[in-house]
């Protein structure tokens, strides 16, 4: 095998490497969504609480619940992401709205999404969320800050035993999504975006 056959070998390689990298990408929310909500009945999807299901809540006055709120960021990903409260008391069956603050310290527009978690795991079907930014991509140019908010209600049927819910989101960088969102801004050249003016 001559130099110019090995080489037209690695480059097919290294093709399918990257075009497995891609589909990756892409793929990575959808699957995890079909496991954590039809393998492991974990809820996900933000605005999938049905709107009349919301209006017939009865809020339990008599019990409090404390949601604690937990952020952390890809090391992939050049962000920042907090809470703005650390966590809140809520009534079950009272719909409240809660605000995260992300930034983009890098310099260069990127894509991200977000995955939540509940935590104690087997408290996670009486936690509903109404809005929330978690699998939606999130286009934040450099230096670019973005408050996003979640509204939830905590289930009445909440065990008794269950007084404190861990609400947690992790950001990771949606590399696929930037490198379209790029060449999408720059066709010809393919160069990164512009910072925020």
């Amino acid at each position: 095998m001559n130099a110019g056959n090995r080489n037209l070998g690695v480059l097919k390689t290294a093709g399918v490497v990257v075009a497995c990298a891609f589909l990756f990408g892409f793929a990575m929310v959808p699957l995890y969504r079909v496991v954590c909500e039809h393998v492991l009945g974990i809820k996900l999807a933000p605005g999938a609480v049905d709107r009349s299901r919301v209006a017939g809540l009865v809020e339990d006055v008599n019990r409090t619940v404390r949601v604690q709120f937990v952020t952390g960021v890809n090391s992939k990903l050049p962000w920042s992401f907090t809470p703005e409260l650390s966590g809140v008391d809520v009534h079950p069956g009272k719909l409240t709205e809660v605000w995260f603050d992300a930034t983009n310290n890098g310099g260069d527009a990127i894509v991200g999404n977000a995955v939540p978690s509940i935590a104690p795991s087997d408290a996670s079907a009486f936690f509903n969320k109404t809005e929330c930014f978690c699998f939606t991509e999130q286009v934040l140019r450099a230096g670019e800050s973005r408050r996003m908010p979640v509204r939830f209600y905590v289930d009445p049927q909440l065990p008794q035993g269950v007084r404190e819910l861990t609400l947690s989101y992790t950001f990771y960088a949606n590399e696929a999504a930037t490198v379209r969102l790029s060449a999408e801004q720059h066709p010809k050249t393919g160069s990164p975006l512009p910072a925020a003016g």
